[in-house]
């Protein structure tokens, strides 16, 4: 077993300097040997501090306006040498090479510069190359030595640092080595992912550096994780933290309220990933109560969330349901009180950020991607193919509907009018089923159906749909079209005076 180390030399090299100070004066005091290039060499002599240039190790300059600076034997013999192996002693003394205890380097940015739109020729130069490999070098020899990659763990080398006296644990050294490692493979993702945008090669490579342990997964005898900064996208003004659950029915709310974002006031609440109530208004206080009155039973304990800051008249009414989690642009201060007398509901606000285009899950023994389904369709869309065309009013109704049947699984039927949900059948096994699943929830809770709209995620394999949804009061139909029995649904149609209209893209959510 290999007993604690001291650390006698350090090659520090990095790229930001953040938090850096503390950690060289902590080494000067435990009398470390220091080595480093560039900057971080200026930076640490600023300090009035010993340290030598790693030119003077090697005898060799930086070339190639810095790209080898550290690509040497004398200084990767003196990570990689193993202390107890008699042979590499011996190697080390003919080639008077000295060890390197602690190496601290981070790499360049290289994400960063991509996410600033930098040209290629910026970006290649954005990738570190001896950086990598001193940190690869130093992970795979932790047995005798500590690697620090990242800034992020300035602070528990320094604690490290004081707390040990400079003496380091094979446990302390594994650990920042498993670090280290994460550190290079993200790196190196991050770099194929950026050719890949033109090279389209057929491998999956994701990486994400931040995770958060949740209580439990889909059930409580599930473990569950979330990776991925949250902290980005929310911020977070009350209750606990988000569950799986949870996290899924967010998902689907930011993904549907962003239908909305330029829209009237709109409310939505969803339940198990779906809408169950959605309206827009011209006041937000209307678009909640008309949401809340497409199911008031399934709205109980569902996530809410509108486009609009929350004003206080809004926020009493919202107070009097039981929900999970209410997601906001903003709310003002009064609306805010409100909401957080209850200090378990989650009250978040949404940050701007830029979503993915592409979309992955899970499956068999692999993964799939897509594209993310991002086509929202306009007027300049619909094709009317029926007799009689959609009044103005019904084909604002028809787009309202149809972004909702979009975000709704699949097989899925959507039924609306005047700007807010009546009911949908969702994640049916046919259409019919679908429809007279939202027919019979938009029945039950009393709306009159005549002169509302359909929407299907789908075209229709037979005419029974259309002719449904006739008999209940629908007026105009929006689908995608494309079935070879299109012709039996629209003489149905024009038969009997309803207006149909296709868009030509199918929204399956599965």
């Amino acid at each position: 077993m290999s007993k604690p180390k001291q650390v006698k030399s350090a090659l520090i090299s990095v790229y930001y300097k953040d938090n850096l100070e503390p950690i060289i004066k902590k080494l000067h005091a435990q009398n470390v040997t220091l080595y480093s290039t560039g900057g971080t060499l200026s930076f640490i002599q600023k300090l009035n501090i010993p340290v030598t240039a790693v030119e003077s190790v090697t005898n060799y300059p930086e070339i190639f306006g810095g790209r080898v600076k550290t690509l040497h034997p004398t200084i990767f013999g003196g990570i990689l040498n193993r202390r107890d192996n008699p042979t590499d002693i011996l190697e080390k003394e003919q080639h008077h090479i000295g060890d390197i205890d602690l190496v601290i380097v981070d790499l360049y940015p290289f994400e960063e510069t991509v996410a600033a739109g930098a040209s290629e020729e910026d970006t290649i130069e954005k990738i570190d190359i001896g950086g990598i490999s001193l940190i690869r070098a130093a992970a795979k020899n932790f047995n005798d030595v500590l690697i620090v990659s990242s800034r992020n763990d300035y602070a528990e080398l320094l604690a490290l640092l004081e707390s040990k006296k400079g003496m380091t644990d094979l446990s302390d050294r594994k650990s920042f080595a498993a670090k280290a490692f994460a550190t290079s493979s993200h790196y190196d993702t991050a770099i194929f992912n950026y050719f890949n945008r033109t090279e389209k090669l057929t491998q999956f490579k994701q990486s994400i550096q931040s995770g958060q342990i949740l209580r439990y997964g889909e059930n409580p005898h599930q473990q569950g994780i979330f990776y991925g900064d949250l902290n980005a996208l929310f911020t977070k003004l009350n209750g606990k933290e988000l569950s799986y659950n949870n996290l899924l029915d967010v998902d689907a709310a930011v993904a549907l309220i962003a239908e909305f974002k330029n829209a009237d006031p709109t409310f939505a609440i969803l339940k198990h990933n779906n809408a169950c109530g959605i309206a827009t208004r011209k006041t937000l206080l209307q678009a909640w109560n008309d949401a809340l009155a497409g199911d008031p039973v399934s709205a109980f304990g569902g996530i809410l969330i509108c486009n609009k800051e929350v004003d206080a008249e809004t926020a009493k009414e919202v107070t009097k349901l039981f929900c999970e989690v209410i997601i906001a642009p903003s709310y003002n201060a009064q609306a805010l009180e409100t909401l957080k007398s209850k200090p378990n509901r989650i009250i978040l606000t949404q940050n701007e950020v830029e979503f993915h285009h592409r979309s992955f899950r899970t499956l068999l023994n692999g993964v799939i991607e897509q594209d993310k389904d991002l086509k929202t369709e306009t007027e300049k869309d619909l094709q009317t193919v029926t007799t009689k065309a959609p009044t103005s009013a019904e084909i604002k109704d028809l787009l309202f509907a149809n972004k909702l049947v979009k975000h709704t699984k699949s097989n899925t039927i959507v039924l609306a009018k005047n700007g807010a949900l009546l009911a949908s059948g969702t994640g049916q096994t046919s259409r019919v089923d679908a429809l007279r699943q939202a027919i019979a929830k938009a029945q039950s809770f009393n709306f009159d159906l005549k002169g509302a709209v359909m929407a299907s995620d789908a075209f229709f394999p037979f005419p029974d749909c259309v002719e449904i949804a006739h008999k209940a009061g629908i007026t105009a139909v929006i689908q995608p079209g494309g079935s070879i029995k299109d012709k039996e649904s629209v003489a149905y149609c024009d038969n009997n005076g309803v207006s149909m209209v296709f868009t030509g893209n199918r929204h399956f959510k599965h």
